[in-house]
């Protein structure tokens, strides 16, 4: 797959789990779900959980055991979050840029990943708008970043 904001080809990423549900899994369906919600009211984000449940408990894949993903499984039971997850991670990396700015005005490579950190947040505003998950007017106001963290 090749890399957004450059010309490199780039290698693809990690290799997803076999869908097979090994015979030594110690967890139901059931099991998961519980531990699922537990850690979201908790306040961990999906990603996190799944790593959680991957290294702690040895559960290498959500969706072989549940039929439905981590994300799906936090809609049914309305523990979602406002805004997606990686938009809030493209957040905190543009107010990350932009307080290193303030103190290095002339850092023209720090210029450069703030916008090509905002085009990715444009393009998935875009998408998450399409898709439904934000609403249709939702825009993102530069100066009322740290909010959205909230």
């Amino acid at each position: 797959m090749a890399r957004m904001h450059s010309g490199a080809k780039g290698k693809s990423g990690s290799k997803k789990p076999i869908k097979k549900i090994p015979a030594w899994t110690p967890y139901q369906g059931k099991e998961v779900e519980k531990l699922i919600v537990k850690y979201a009211k908790s306040g961990k984000t999906t990603s996190e959980t799944g790593l959680l449940l991957r290294d702690s408990y040895g559960i290498n894949s959500v969706k072989a055991l549940t039929g439905k993903s981590v994300s799906a499984i936090l809609q049914e039971n309305k523990i979602t979050h406002k805004l997606p997850e990686d938009m809030m991670a493209l957040i905190q990396k543009m107010i990350g840029i932009k307080a290193h700015l303030e103190k290095n005005k002339h850092d023209q490579t720090a210029k450069r990943g703030l916008l090509l950190t905002t085009s990715k947040l444009r393009r998935l505003v875009k998408y998450y708008q399409r898709s439904g998950r934000l609403a249709a007017d939702w825009t993102l106001d530069p100066e009322k970043l740290k909010m959205y963290l909230e």
